[in-house]
């Protein structure tokens, strides 16, 4: 099996020596865009290096190929016995872990994604024709300024203008529904039992004030809803690229040490496809490079301005000054990854702290509170003392009482699992 060995060691020193290679063809490459002296200096130093390290590689390689030894096979038995021989030895090499990636590969089938593009609908375009001209004049005088910033933070797939004609007219459309069920209620009341729909027997004036905040009080929510809508988005958007953000940073770190091409970190980031929303800020980055022209630093600043992570930003800034500076891209990123990661870990800490006070409050509130006021109402029913309840009653009493506040709990954790981005 020594034979087999050498040869093995042969095709590593091959792989060191193409991978070598490939890290002097990606320095030659960025060597001749590189116009600050020191810089380009370091990136010369560094093509030497890897040169004397190919130097020596080859030796090795050369070393290694004179002292393998072949011999021609006897006969066919002798040939099928070492492939024999080779085939075990190379199970015997592979890792669980490749097994395991080599499977996944043979069942992969390639599929090719398609992009269906998306058309505006009907009510988008009409909201258009009647509120366009009006928002755009809006707009030239700095009308809705942060209800604008806040939508291109957020990365809702709306312009400004479409959105803004889309809040106009879906207050407008909330007013005449909500007119609509004034109308029903103002005439007619809903009961829990047949017929579920009865006339009203009590005064149309007194009616007409129990029932006025309907139409009032519908277009208003709507209207603040959809107005307020973009910044929660970008508060949640936040939360998720922030929560991401530790992992780039390492990643990029990694990537970095390379000596590659900036623009090129944030391509292979984004071709991993693991960070899909740390992944959307840096497809607006290349989208600035690759189709407005921009250079990397304008882009950073630019992006900068317009993500919706306060981290992400600092990133960004930090980023186009060390380029600007002739800095170290590795110990800049790795130096904020530890920092990212600080953060991160604390966030965890408080997040659990805070899951362990949200639990004592559900013990008490759902667990021990149902008990004590369902005695006291059976201690009030014998006693006749205040309000006597039927048995019944009681029971329907503490049951709704205990699904409210379930269910109140569970909407509540949904919120703030989509604020913290997980």
């Amino acid at each position: 099996m020594s034979t087999i060995e050498d040869i093995d060691k042969i095709n590593e020193e091959i792989v060191k020596e193409k991978n070598i290679f490939l890290e002097l063809t990606l320095i030659n490459e960025n060597i001749a865009s590189i116009k600050d002296p020191y810089e380009k200096n370091e990136f010369l130093k560094k093509f030497r290096e890897e040169k004397e390290k190919l130097k020596k590689e080859n030796l090795e390689l050369k070393k290694r190929i004179l002292k393998l030894e072949l011999k021609r096979f006897s006969s066919e038995k002798e040939k099928e016995s070492f492939e024999k021989k080779v085939i075990e030895y190379k199970k015997d090499q592979l890792s669980d872990l490749e097994r395991n990636a080599l499977e996944r590969l043979k069942q992969k089938s390639n599929v090719v994604e398609k992009k269906v593009e998306k058309k505006p609908s009907k009510y988008y375009e009409f909201a258009n024709k009647l509120f366009a001209e009006k928002v755009k004049e809006m707009l030239k005088e700095q009308r809705f300024r942060e209800l604008t910033q806040n939508l291109v933070k957020s990365n809702l797939e709306y312009t400004s203008i479409t959105y803004i004609s889309l809040m106009f007219l879906n207050t407008i459309v909330s007013f005449f529904i909500a007119m609509i069920i004034f109308a029903f209620f103002l005439n007619f009341n809903l009961v829990p039992e047949f017929p579920i729909i009865v006339k009203i027997t009590e005064p149309i004036a007194l009616r007409l004030l129990k029932l006025i905040w309907i139409p009032l009080g519908t277009p208003i929510f709507v209207y603040f809803f959809m107005y307020s809508l973009p910044s929660l988005e970008k508060k949640s958007l936040e939360k998720k690229i922030d929560g991401e953000l530790p992992f780039v940073a390492i990643h990029m770190s990694a990537i970095s040490g390379s000596m590659i091409d900036p623009v090129k970190i944030f391509s292979i980031i984004v071709s991993t496809r693991e960070y899909p929303n740390v992944g959307k800020e840096f497809n607006k980055l290349l989208n600035e490079i690759n189709i407005y022209g921009y250079d990397l630093v304008t882009a950073l600043r630019d992006i900068a301005l317009n993500t919706p992570s306060q981290k992400l930003s600092e990133l960004f800034n930090g980023l186009s000054t060390t380029i600007t500076s002739g800095g170290d891209l590795y110990n800049f990123f790795d130096k904020r990854a530890q920092t990212l990661l600080l953060d991160y870990r604390l966030e965890k800490e408080k997040d659990a702290k805070s899951a362990e006070t949200f639990m004592d409050m559900y013990i008490s509130i759902v667990i021990a509170t149902p008990m004590v006021l369902m005695l006291l109402l059976v201690m009030m029913k014998i006693s006749g003392i205040g309000i006597s309840l039927p048995t019944d009653m009681i029971t329907f009493l503490v049951v709704g009482a205990v699904s409210l506040i379930n269910i109140l709990f569970l909407l509540f954790l949904q919120i703030k699992q989509s604020n913290s981005g997980e």
